[in-house]
């Protein structure tokens, strides 16, 4: 089985307009020949967060830190990684990411010498600071046999092969324009995470976006059907010809959908193609 992985972010249709950023961020890595990490977050990008894209930034980079360092503790014992992210995906991982987060934006705050917010004894207001950073966090590693996702906050995870295409983690959608934050207190107890077990004789599409894509579409259903087209467009021409047509395409979809920023991941394992090692 053979992967293939491409990450794009473009500034949405409405920042253009308003001479805003871009807030989004991604992240791959590719460990080895059969593990890899995808990760993508959407800054917050309001006056309250006017540091979010490189919340954001830190965020992805936190994934892959605080999870790659999962992988090298576990590397001799698959099935106890299994077991470990099922008892502790949602406690102790989720924990682990957001004082990785939280410890990595304290200290850029202080590197770039940035206010520092007081409380009324005087005292450092470090919950102020990381409002200021504010972002939302996907992360998914996948290795040969399993799956391990990590959601705070909106956007979408999902999961395509020829016969279905489906969430790879269910979340209470938030109604509105509020959604969930790492830079929240307690920020952890809104992570949902789960661990999926793999078929690897089936061709799989997984997709990392923010909320930017799916909002983009006038329905579930819509958002979903055109997840199936991206997975037939790169069995039918190739996932290189999709990664190069994929910066136009949804730049094409912010314009006609909700303006927003769009960020995509995807992560394409080919159980066809021939793998030398």
């Amino acid at each position: 089985m053979s992967r293939m992985i491409c990450g794009v972010s473009v500034r949405g249709a409405s920042h253009i307009r308003a001479e805003k950023p871009c807030e989004d961020c991604y992240k791959y890595q590719e460990i080895s020949d059969t593990v890899a990490l995808m990760a993508v977050a959407d800054g917050h990008g309001s006056d309250a967060c006017p540091f979010s894209r490189t919340g954001a930034k830190v965020a992805v980079n936190t994934f892959c830190s605080v999870v790659g360092g999962l992988l090298a503790n576990f590397s001799d014992n698959t099935e106890l990684l299994i077991t470990y992210l099922n008892r502790e995906g949602e406690v102790k991982v989720a924990k682990a990411i957001e004082e990785e987060w939280k410890r990595r934006v304290w200290k850029a705050h202080l590197e770039h010498k940035r206010e520092v917010p007081l409380n009324p004894d005087g005292s450092q207001k470090k919950t102020a600071v990381y409002r200021m950073y504010g972002t939302t966090l996907l992360g998914l590693m996948v290795l040969p046999d399993f799956l391990f996702a990590f959601q705070l906050g909106d956007g979408d995870m999902m999961s395509v092969d020829a016969e279905h295409v489906e969430p790879i983690v269910e979340t209470d959608k938030i109604l509105g324009t509020e959604t969930h934050s790492l830079s929240s207190e307690n920020a952890w107890k809104n992570a949902v995470t789960a661990v999926h077990r793999r078929d690897r004789d089936c061709s799989q599409l997984y997709m990392l976006s923010t909320d930017g894509f799916s909002n983009s579409h006038a329905s579930e259903e819509s958002f979903w059907q055109t997840c199936r087209e991206y997975f037939d467009m790169v069995q039918e021409n190739g996932f290189e010809s999709v990664a190069e047509n994929l910066k136009g395409w949804l730049a094409e979809t912010s314009e006609l959908g909700c303006g927003d920023d769009i960020t995509v991941v995807m992560n394409y394992y080919d159980s066809q193609a021939d793998v030398h090692e």
